[in-house]
């Protein structure tokens, strides 16, 4: 019996523990896309308690404790820190096989030195210790960034964000890694939604406009906050699509469209598709011209509990992954893009896991000289981020790819400690492509694995993303 996560965790042949201990294990980590807060970077924020830095908006974890009947109030609500911890702790001992319960202790024994098992019993030694490690210096924010061995950081902006930590970070020389704003223009293309005209008003504002009333005003204020995301070195972009659209409509039937909205009417589900169509169509032009890349995230479908929506709002927790598999769309939506050569770098990430075979064969469509991989199938996303649907993932790319070009792992995640994901992809990474090395599917060529290994953990998405000062 192999002990409980050990220094060769989930790596089950020889060839796997040399190509992760030898190469995968020493490279940094470039997360080109997260969730996390860049004010709490900016002022190098320390935490309480455990139970700040672990449960405070880690949707992951509350469904499971939602799952083990755990009180609202023990999870979002007004319960003691203390009190939250012990129903984490009771609730990740029977999540067995879940990747929370991997991540967890991975977090526990590379930022707090404990190698033991969280559960109800050890809950209380637990809770004392990661409190005691809080209160060091090494784990104030950016320390945690630097221990992790992280180069560059990509945050989720609105458009209309002001940037100022981001303008803060840069500023100052005692903290040299990189935090760059990442392009999330989705308020401005859900035209459905009641608080739409309001937001205009925000986004009018921030690019120094009276007002937007037309369609075409609202590209202009776009490529405005464009060129200052930009100054800001911004060069990537991230969208979440509850599916791909493509229902394309002349610019007359757009602005009709538009007007109608500003004037306090309602849109169809039509008008909506063939709005948000032109939408992804102008902005993927656009990111062509300042040679950003398309970020897109589709799959989902949200806030399903409506009860516990109109309580807690949206990403507590309710989301689902939908069955729409959009490979004609998808297809037709880049196509429109490659057709007048204004196809910028992109990568598609889908939340079902059913649509790895219909990713894998549409960014072969797409491919150019001009980027070496430069359709991308993202990592496995959010309800898939564990270690079938990585290996699935990862296996499917390279049946009908080239897995030595992927550009590898991102966190997704509001947490500072997640960055041992990194360390969970290449692990199963590792244990795959050593697999096939020992099964005679591959020759144990060391030079090329290492590049093969060493490019998948790093390398390829520092050349893909072209970050400066890398």
């Amino acid at each position: 019996m192999k002990q409980f996560m050990d220094k060769d965790f989930l790596l089950s042949t020889d060839t796997a523990k040399t190509l992760f201990h030898d190469y995968a294990e020493k490279m940094p980590v470039l997360d080109y896309h997260c969730h996390i807060n860049p004010q709490e970077i900016a002022e190098d924020r320390k935490f309480n308690n455990i139970t700040q830095v672990w449960l405070g908006g880690d949707h992951y974890k509350w469904r499971v404790m939602r799952s083990c009947g755990v009180e609202e109030r023990y999870i979002t609500g007004d319960a003691p820190d203390r009190e939250k911890f012990q129903k984490w702790a009771e609730s990740l001992s029977k999540a067995i096989g879940n990747p929370l319960y991997h991540w967890s202790h991975l977090e526990l024994q590379r930022y707090f030195g404990y190698m033991g098992a969280l559960n109800g019993d050890t809950a209380e030694e637990v809770w004392n210790l990661c409190n005691a490690k809080l209160q060091e210096d090494s784990m104030s924010v950016r320390n945690i960034i630097r221990q992790s061995n992280v180069t560059l950081i990509c945050t989720t902006d609105d458009p209309a964000d002001t940037l100022e930590w981001h303008k803060k970070i840069a500023e100052d020389d005692s903290f040299d890694v990189q935090v760059l704003p990442a392009w999330r223009p989705d308020k401005a293309m859900n035209i459905e939604k009641p608080d739409y005209t309001d937001y205009l008003a925000k986004l009018a504002s921030a690019a120094g406009m009276t007002e937007i009333r037309t369609f075409a005003a609202l590209k202009d204020a776009l490529k405005n906050r464009m060129d200052f995301f930009a100054s800001m070195g911004c060069c990537v972009s991230d969208h979440a699509l509850n599916y791909v659209m493509y229902n394309p409509a002349s610019e007359e039937e757009l602005e009709a469209i538009f007007a109608k909205r500003m004037s306090g009417g309602s849109v169809s589900h039509e008008e909506q598709l063939k709005f948000k169509t032109a939408f992804m169509i102008f902005v993927g032009k656009e990111y062509h011209k300042r040679d950003w890349i398309m970020q897109l995230h589709y799959g989902c479908k949200r806030d399903n509990n409506i009860f516990r929506f109109n309580q807690l709002g949206p990403d507590t927790g309710f989301d689902c992954i939908d069955n729409y598999a959009p490979s004609a769309s998808m297809a037709d939506f880049l196509n429109a893009l490659n057709a007048t050569d204004e196809l910028p770098k992109t990568v598609l990430y889908s939340l079902n896991p059913n649509d790895n075979a219909s990713i894998g064969t549409i960014i072969g469509c797409f491919q150019s000289p001009d980027a070496i991989g430069k359709i991308q199938q993202g990592s496995a996303w959010w309800f898939n981020d564990h270690k079938l649907g990585m290996t699935e993932q990862m296996t499917t790319l390279a049946n009908l790819g080239v897995l030595g070009n992927f550009i590898g792992m991102l966190t997704d995640s509001r947490s500072f400690l997640s960055y041992t994901r990194h360390e969970y992809f290449r692990r199963i990474l590792c244990d795959i492509i050593g697999g096939w090395v020992e099964n005679g599917e591959y020759p144990n060529d060391q030079k090329t694995l290492k590049e093969i290994i060493e490019g998948i953990s790093y390398n390829n998405a520092v050349r893909y993303f072209d970050f400066k000062n890398l």
